[in-house]
This record gives structure tokens, C-alpha cells and sequence, in this order.
């Protein structure tokens, strides 16, 4: 067990090492942080924290760094998440404001919390379990092409070029009336049952036209949202081009494979806790020179999906922690009222 003193000269290590990318000495320890006590009484317990595996010395006469085992005793030493200043609060308001649909308010999310946390930020779309089908419309484009929209309880909007196969205006307009009298106010299970019943009733002059209509409304409800990410701020890791083989390549690699990203913000997230991954905690091994901070977000009762951000340990944690609980907060509390 670490004494008061020793937990202090961790958290200034770990500070210092964040902001000033170098490692860290006694000295400067003593001179910046006004420890009352000599270079080398800090330089004992550094040994000691050494010893024990919570920093390490890059190489002889450096200074020292902190260890995945040192993040995560400053991280689980926090005590509680800072809060974001009124400035900080007053600006996700405003970023969030005008959001016109659950598309919209990833996209902005995203944006925001890479831009807040300098990291690369990963949303994850929500699986609403309450969406019903709101309003279905069909545009004709052309003689022979035309438009499929579909509009959700919560403004989420999806679109699909359609053939409309010479049909009529009024066929068109006919189709269009008898899907949204069958689907409006069903959830994505009970829509799908409808349409799929819904292809053996279509009058025959409707069969052309409804048949490939109704497959790509299938497509469309039966798809699950919440296996898509939205991915913001990869210009953030040219920030540690130090480090690219450890760190940036293995990012990049799994930013092109949506499932480790899922699976990722699911083992860190799920709740509407703030959690955070460190290093070798990550199960994904190519990322296990990164730290993954995620949080779930949604309604009072029920989590919808998770955001967070994945970067070098080296990361501010206190900041990023306070930024991923506030958006993750924000977006449900939009998606609510939404």
C-alpha cells in the first residue's frame, strides 16, 4: 500500500508526463510541485514506485514514466469525475442545438468529443427499442426512377433510390398510402411481420412496383443501427507520430473493422459509467498500447449504446473522463427530448 507522499509523486509523474511528453525527473518534481521534501527522498520513492511497477525509467539516467499499472492507480485515485466548467457546458449546448435527427446528433457527437478531447472519438448509433415507423413516402424522380423514404418516431430518416418499373403516378401514390396505413406506429419486429404478410395481399396491378419496394423496405427497418460507429478525429494522432508502430498503426488498422470498434466500446461501456480500458486491460491485442475511456448513454433507465474515445496512454485522463461523461450525457438527454 502506497503512502500519501509516494501517491503524490505518481500523480505529478503521470501529470507531467502527459503535458510534457518526457520523462520525469525528481528535481523537476520537487521544483514544480513544492514537495517539501529533498530531490532525494524523491528519487527513494520513485525507486520504490519503480520497484513496484507503477513507473518505469525509459533508459538509464532518463527520467521516469508511468507503467499501465501506474495509469490505472491514477485513474481508480481520482476520486470522482471532474465537472466541465459553465464555458464547457455553454459550448455543447450550442454545438448540440439544431440537431435535426439521430443521424445529426451522432455526427455532432462525434465531432464534438474528439474536438473536446483531442483523441479519436467513437459513437455508436443507438438501438432504440421504442422507434415505430413514423411516415413513408415514395418521390418519383423520373418516368423510371424514384425515391423511398422512411422516416422513424425519432427523426431518424433513411433513403433508398427505388425502379419504379413504368408504373403510374397513381400507382406510386396507391403503394405509398396502403404502406404507411400497415406500418406507421410499428416497431422494426412487428413492421417486418406486416410487410413480409403484406406481399401476398397487394392487388395485382400493385405486385411490379410493390414487390422490389417492399424488399428494400425490409433492407431498411430490419437493419440494426447500433451496429454502425461514427468516427471523428483521426488527424488527432499525428500528435504522437513518436509512437506510430505501437500506437497509431494498430488504431488505424482497427478504425477499418467496425466490429472491433463495437466490441471495444462494449467491453469498456454498457453503462452509464464512466470506464476506462488501459493498455494491456484492452482484450483486443493490437490495441494494447492505447487506452479505451467509454461510457454508455441514453435514457434514465435504459442504455442505448456507448460512445467513448480510444488513444496512447498517454492520454489527459481526468479531461477525457469528464468529456466522454458529458457528451454521453448530452446526446441521450437530446435523444429524450428528441
Amino acid at each position: 500500500m502506497l503512502d500519501e507522499r509516494k501517491l503524490t509523486i505518481l500523480r505529478a509523474i503521470v501529470t507531467d508526463y502527459v503535458s510534457m511528453r518526457e520523462p520525469v525527473g525528481s528535481r523537476a518534481l520537487v521544483e514544480r510541485y513544492s514537495l517539501d521534501v529533498s530531490p532525494a527522498t524523491v528519487r527513494n520513492d520513485m525507486a520504490v514506485l519503480e520497484e513496484e511497477g507503477y513507473i518505469a525509467q525509459p533508459h538509464t539516467s532518463a527520467g521516469r514514466i508511468p507503467t499501465d499499472k501506474g495509469y490505472r492507480l491514477f485513474v481508480d485515485r481520482l476520486g470522482q469525475v471532474k465537472p466541465l466548467s459553465v464555458a464547457e457546458r455553454k459550448a455543447i449546448e450550442t454545438f448540440m442545438a439544431g440537431a435535426i435527427d439521430v443521424d445529426d446528433i451522432v455526427r455532432r457527437a462525434v465531432r464534438l468529443l474528439a474536438q473536446i478531447t483531442q483523441q479519436v472519438a467513437i459513437v455508436q448509433y443507438p438501438a432504440l427499442s421504442s422507434a415505430t415507423v413514423r411516415h413513408i413516402e415514395l418521390v418519383p424522380l423520373s418516368a423510371d426512377r424514384g425515391l423511398l423514404i422512411l422516416v422513424d418516431s425519432t427523426g431518424r430518416v433513411d433513403q433508398r433510390p427505388i425502379d419504379l418499373l413504368g408504373s403510374s403516378v397513381a400507382q406510386v401514390a396507391d403503394l405509398r398510402d396502403r404502406l404507411n396505413a400497415e406500418l406507421v406506429g410499428l416497431n422494426p419486429r412487428r413492421a417486418v411481420e406486416r410487410l413480409t404478410q403484406l406481399l401476398d395481399r397487394l392487388p395485382a396491378e400493385l405486385e411490379t412496383i410493390g414487390q422490389p419496394v417492399i424488399a428494400v423496405l425490409l433492407d431498411l427497418v430490419g437493419t440494426d443501427p447500433s451496429m454502425q460507429v461514427a468516427v471523428a478525429g483521426v488527424p488527432n494522432l499525428t500528435r504522437f507520430s513518436d509512437q506510430f508502430d505501437s500506437t497509431i498503426r494498430p488504431v488505424l488498422e482497427a478504425l477499418e473493422e467496425q466490429v472491433v470498434l463495437l466490441r471495444l466500446l462494449g467491453e469498456v461501456g454498457s453503462t452509464a459509467e464512466v470506464k476506462v480500458r488501459i493498455g494491456h486491460e484492452n482484450s483486443y491485442e493490437p490495441l494494447q498500447a492505447t487506452s479505451v475511456v467509454a461510457s454508455g448513454y441514453g435514457s434514465s433507465n435504459d442504455i442505448w449504446a456507448n460512445l467513448g474515445v480510444v488513444g496512447p496512454t498517454r492520454m489527459d485522463y481526468p479531461s477525457t473522463m469528464a468529456a466522454v461523461r458529458a457528451v454521453a450525457r448530452y446526446i441521450g438527454r437530446y435523444l429524450v427530448e428528441g
